[in-house]
């Protein structure tokens, strides 16, 4: 348990409410729930702009093969104890 709540898509501003909700129905499509570090970076439009266009780089990013990349992950994940 984080020991900061995830943020809601309904409080804020205007462009914070649409990216939040925006950036949550990706997520859940990709992963299948918002995962907290998502909900927590959401709490700052332009943090959670920064991470997104962060994951979209990298994602999108050919020089290394596919599943090379997924095994990098799940060893930085391993390394820093992110249940992720």
């Amino acid at each position: 348990m984080a020991r900061i709540a995830g943020a809601s898509p309904s409080q804020g501003g205007l462009f914070r409410r649409l990216l939040v909700r925006i950036i949550y129905s990706l997520t859940k499509r990709k992963v299948g729930r918002v995962v907290m570090p998502v909900q927590v970076t959401a709490h700052h439009a332009k943090i959670l702009w920064g991470y997104g266009q962060m994951e979209r780089s990298q994602a999108s990013s050919n020089l290394v093969d596919a599943k090379l990349k997924g095994l990098v992950q799940l060893r930085a994940a391993t390394l820093v104890g992110c249940p992720f």
